[in-house]
């Protein structure tokens, strides 16, 4: 699955200093606005200790994680929605996420510049909100106008469900209120779901705190965007973006003791990643083998034909069964014949769910 989360932000609160650690590149990260003007996208492998230990059991030629894009869109600024700074350029590269990660600058430093003139983290985030529920309202707008009096007109069923929920979602972004936090059926879901609204979007707060702090995890400001999270459930991940930036570019094993000096049992990037899939609701099931190991992505509730699905279409289409290991199973009792012996290989049908952990075969017949 091709999983993609969009960091958005005032320009200068850190998010091309968290994209260098994200993709350990080193893209354009200036002390001034609009440093990043076109979206650049890096993908990020998937932290998971199980796959480490299932390459030392088996061996493969190759071993292949999870991955996650992040695209780092242009910072906003106050009328973004009507053509501010960089305008609706970065709108459609939002639309185009599953999720959307926002940096709020959580610390005092006179020498980096803040577009607004000084830290306010819940004004910083209030001013982003306002502008994708404008860019949200200005398309539910133009499409009421285009559909109500034919509608209303014919009292064409369809069309008549879409007006009703189009003005249920406009009269919530009226009152400053994000589609993510109004109440719709599976049926509405549905209805508006091609529009991709940006604040329909989950979304996951980073609150970038200078180094000092980032032992301590949290300071004034992080307090206050963690009590605006709580209303819309939404998660808030502590991290200093430049420390971040910095261990990107050490070794694994310099940078765990780095880490360990600090008491910190995972990086603000590991954090960010677990943050992000289990916002999105995803789980890791694994192939094995001696040509390759490789972890696949899959969304809580999916079947053991649709994930067999993100093999290859083929293998859905065929499929028979599901020959299932717990990794949980492995790891405990050592290798595959003594899972066998204890009778902890299952034959899965059609209608079994996939748990996080599962070891997988399938077996098909097109």
């Amino acid at each position: 699955m091709a999983l993609k989360a969009g960091i958005v932000g005032l320009p200068n609160v850190g998010k091309s200093t968290l994209f260098n650690a994200i993709t350990k590149k080193h893209i354009l990260a200036a002390n001034y606005p609009f440093a990043t003007i076109d979206p650049n996208v890096g993908v990020v492998t998937v932290p998971d200790s199980r796959l480490e230990f299932l390459e030392e059991l088996y061996v493969p030629e190759r071993t292949i994680p999870t991955t996650y894009e992040f695209t780092d869109i242009a910072g906003l600024v106050k009328g973004a929605a009507t053509g501010e700074g960089l305008g609706n350029k970065f709108l459609s590269h939002i639309r185009e996420t599953d999720a959307i990660v926002e940096v709020v600058r959580c610390f005092d430093d006179p020498d980096v510049i803040h577009v607004e003139g000084n830290c306010d983290p819940i004004r910083d985030i209030e001013i982003i909100n306002v502008e994708l529920i404008l860019a949200d309202l200005e398309i539910i707008e133009n499409r009421i106008n285009k559909i109500q009096k034919k509608a209303e007109t014919t009292k064409d069923k369809e069309s008549l469900k879409e007006l009703g929920v189009l003005k249920k979602c406009q009269q919530a972004l009226l009152n400053n209120i994000p589609l993510r936090r109004i109440e719709l059926d599976d049926e509405e879901k549905l209805l508006i779901k091609n529009y991709n609204f940006i604040t329909l979007k989950p979304i996951i707060y980073v609150a970038n705190v200078s180094e000092d702090d980032v032992v301590i995890g949290e300071n004034k400001y992080t307090k206050l965007v963690k009590e605006y999270a709580s209303k819309e459930n939404a998660s808030v991940v502590v991290m200093c973006c430049k420390m971040e930036s910095e261990l990107a570019e050490l070794n694994d094993d310099d940078k765990k003791n780095f880490l360990a000096e600090l008491g910190i049992n995972y990086s603000g990037l590991d954090k960010l990643i677990f943050a992000t899939y289990d916002l999105l609701g995803l789980q890791t099931f694994f192939t094995v083998g001696k040509d390759e190991v490789r972890a696949w992505t899959f969304k809580k509730g999916m079947k053991a034909p649709e994930c067999a699905g993100l093999i290859h279409s083929d293998f859905q289409r065929g499929f028979i069964k599901a020959e299932v290991t717990s990794f949980n199973d492995l790891a405990e009792l050592g290798n595959e014949k003594k899972v066998q012996e204890a009778g902890k290989k299952r034959l899965e049908g059609k209608d079994y769910l996939m748990q996080d952990g599962d070891i997988v075969l399938f077996r098909f017949n097109v």
